[in-house]
C-alpha cells in the first residue's frame, strides 16, 4: 500500500461524532438517486436540477427558502398506489371492477393544484378540518370523493359535510355520532359514517405519530374497560362494553346516520408490515362480530396510511406493490378465517406520495467550526430558514439529508450540521451530513423528502415569512402557493399602519 493509499483511507474514516448509519462520501450521486424526486439530475455544469429546472434559477426567481415540488414525481407515486392496491386486491379474488379506494391524505400537503393532481390520478381526498375541506372543494373535487377526519369536529364542520353529501365522515367518538345524528336529522339528511377504531397496535415509530395504542386522543378502543351499569358481561363477545362496541350500537340505531364501515390508522413513517396486518386482522374480527350479532355486514374497511419514506440513507421504504401484496394476503386470510366476505378496501397515503416529491432549497450563510469534545470539530452551516419552514426535526427528532445544489464538488466531504436562523439552539435542519468543506456563504443546499408536513406545519416564528411552494415539471416552474410578504404577515397586527416602514431587510 502506497502512502497515497494510506492517506485516502484515513480521509474516508468516519467522523467520531457521526451516527453509525451515515456513510462517509466523496460525492452525493447515490443520495440524489435514492432520496430526491425521480426527475432530479445534475446539469452539465454540475448544478442540481429538479423537474428540468436548475436550482440556481429557482432560487434566483423565487428566493430561498423555497419548497420545490415535482409534479411528475407526485403523480407517479399517486398512480403507483392506486394501481398496486387495485391489482393486489383483484388478485385476492374480489369482485371484478371493485378496485380499492385510495384517499390522498391532504394533511401532508394540500393545495388546489395538489388536490387536482391526486383526483386526476384516480385518488379521492382525505381532509382533517374544515379548512382542508375548503381547499378540496375550491379545487373542484366532487364532495362524494372527499372524506372528513378529526377528533374534535365542530358542529359547523359536521353541518357542512352533511350539507355537501360528503362521501364519508370518520366518526372519532360516541359523542360525535350523537352530534352527527342530531345535525343530519335536523337537515333531513343521512350522513355516511365510518368509525375510527384504535386496535391497540404499537407501531415502531416516534410516540407522537403512533396513533393506534390506547393512551392517545384518536378513535374508539376495542378493549372493554369493565362492564357498564346497563350492559351485561357476555363472554362470547369480548368487545361488549368497549367504546368501539358502544359506538356501533349507537350508530346502527341513530337517525340520520348510515354506518358503512370501520377505519384505523396505526401511525406514520412505519416500515414494518406486521403492524398493518395485525390491525387489519383485528378490525376484520370486529366486523365479523358485528355481522354475527346484528346481521349487518358493514361493507367498507379503511386501513389508513402511514407508510414510511426515505429521509436518509438509513431508511429502506417498501414499494407500494410490496405493501399492497402483503396487506391483500393478510386481509384475504383474515376474512376467510372469520367467515366474512371481503369488504371494500380503502387506504390513505399522504407522506408516501408527496414527501419524496418535495425538496427545500436554502442559501447558506455563516459557517463555523466548533470544537465540541476532546478536540473533535463539527462544522456548522447556517441557512436562511429553519424550524419555521421545517419543524419536524425539533418535533420528532426527524433526520434529513442534504446536498450541495448550486455546484458539484468531489473529494472527501466533512461532517456538517445544517442549522437555521431562529433563536433556538434546537433549530436544526439536518443533524448529520457529509458535505464538501468548500461550502460557503451564497451556496445553495437542497434538503430532500420535504414535501410532507413541512409547509403544513410551517410558522412565522421570529416573524420570518413562510416560503412559497413551486411545482416543477418538464423544464417549467409554477407557483402553487405564494410566499408571504412582511406586509401580509403583519396585516393581522391592528397597530400596523402598512406604511412600508417594516420592509424586510
Amino acid at each position: 500500500m502506497t502512502s497515497e493509499d494510506v492517506t485516502a483511507e484515513n480521509m474516508l474514516t468516519p467522523h467520531p461524532l457521526a451516527p453509525d448509519w451515515l456513510s462517509v462520501r466523496e460525492s452525493t450521486e447515490d443520495l440524489e438517486a435514492a432520496l430526491f424526486p425521480q426527475d432530479t439530475a445534475r446539469t452539465a455544469d454540475g448544478e442540481l436540477s429538479i423537474g428540468g429546472v436548475a436550482a440556481s434559477e429557482l432560487a434566483e426567481t423565487y428566493g430561498t427558502p423555497l419548497y420545490v415540488l415535482s409534479e411528475t414525481d407526485f403523480r407517479a407515486r399517486a398512480r403507483q398506489f392506486r394501481e398496486a392496491f387495485s391489482a393486489a386486491f383483484a388478485a385476492s379474488g374480489e369482485a371484478e371492477g371493485t378496485g380499492v379506494d385510495v384517499y390522498y391524505a391532504g394533511k401532508a400537503f394540500l393545495s388546489t393544484h395538489a388536490a387536482r393532481w391526486a383526483a386526476e390520478e384516480g385518488l379521492n381526498i382525505d381532509t382533517a378540518s374544515g379548512g382542508e375541506l375548503a381547499i378540496a372543494l375550491a379545487a373542484g373535487i366532487d364532495p362524494a370523493r372527499i372524506g372528513l377526519h378529526g377528533n374534535n369536529k365542530s358542529d359547523a364542520e359536521i353541518r357542512r359535510a352533511v350539507e355537501l353529501g360528503l362521501g364519508r365522515i370518520i366518526a372519532d367518538s360516541v359523542e360525535e355520532i350523537e352530534r352527527i345524528s342530531v345535525i343530519a336529522s335536523a337537515m333531513g339528511r343521512t350522513a355516511t359514517v365510518l368509525l375510527r377504531l384504535t386496535p391497540g397496535v404499537h407501531a415502531s415509530t416516534h410516540e407522537y405519530i403512533a396513533t393506534a395504542h390506547e393512551d392517545q386522543k384518536f378513535g374508539l378502543s376495542l378493549s372493554p374497560h369493565g362492564p357498564t351499569p346497563d350492559v351485561e358481561t357476555d363472554a362470547a363477545n369480548p368487545y361488549l362494553g368497549s367504546p368501539a362496541w358502544t359506538a356501533v350500537e349507537r350508530a346502527l340505531a341513530a337517525e340520520g346516520v348510515e354506518l358503512v364501515g370501520l377505519h384505523c390508522h396505526i401511525g406514520s413513517q412505519i416500515f414494518e408490515p406486521e403492524g398493518f396486518e395485525l390491525a387489519a386482522d383485528k378490525l376484520i374480527a370486529f366486523l365479523a362480530r358485528i355481522e354475527s350479532v346484528y346481521g349487518v355486514a358493514l361493507t367498507e374497511l379503511d386501513l389508513g396510511g402511514g407508510h414510511g419514506i426515505a429521509y436518509t440513507e438509513a431508511d429502506q421504504p417498501r414499494h407500494p406493490a410490496e405493501i399492497a401484496a402483503a396487506l391483500a394476503a393478510a386481509v384475504r386470510a383474515s376474512c376467510a378465517e372469520h367467515g366474512i366476505g371481503l369488504p371494500q378496501i380503502s387506504i390513505e397515503p399522504g407522506r408516501s406520495i408527496v414527501g419524496p416529491a418535495g425538496v427545500t432549497l436554502y442559501t447558506t450563510g455563516t459557517t463555523k467550526d466548533v470544537v465540541v469534545d476532546d478536540g473533535i470539530t463539527r462544522r456548522y452551516i447556517a441557512v436562511d430558514g429553519g424550524m419555521g419552514d421545517n419543524p419536524r426535526p425539533v418535533l420528532y427528532d426527524a433526520d434529513y439529508s442534504a446536498v450541495l445544489a448550486s455546484r458539484s464538488i468531489t473529494g472527501t466531504h466533512i461532517l456538517s450540521r445544517i442549522v437555521g436562523k431562529h433563536c433556538e439552539s434546537g433549530d436544526i435542519v439536518v443533524r448529520n451530513v457529509y458535505l464538501p468543506p468548500a461550502v460557503s456563504r451564497g451556496d445553495i443546499l437542497a434538503v430532500p423528502a420535504t414535501g410532507a408536513y413541512c409547509h403544513s406545519l410551517s410558522s412565522n416564528y421570529n416573524y420570518l415569512t413562510r416560503p412559497p411552494v413551486v411545482a416543477v415539471s418538464n423544464g417549467a416552474a409554477q407557483v402553487l402557493i405564494e410566499g408571504e410578504t412582511v406586509d401580509q404577515m403583519l396585516a393581522r397586527d391592528t397597530g400596523y399602519t402598512g406604511s412600508g416602514a417594516a420592509a424586510q431587510p
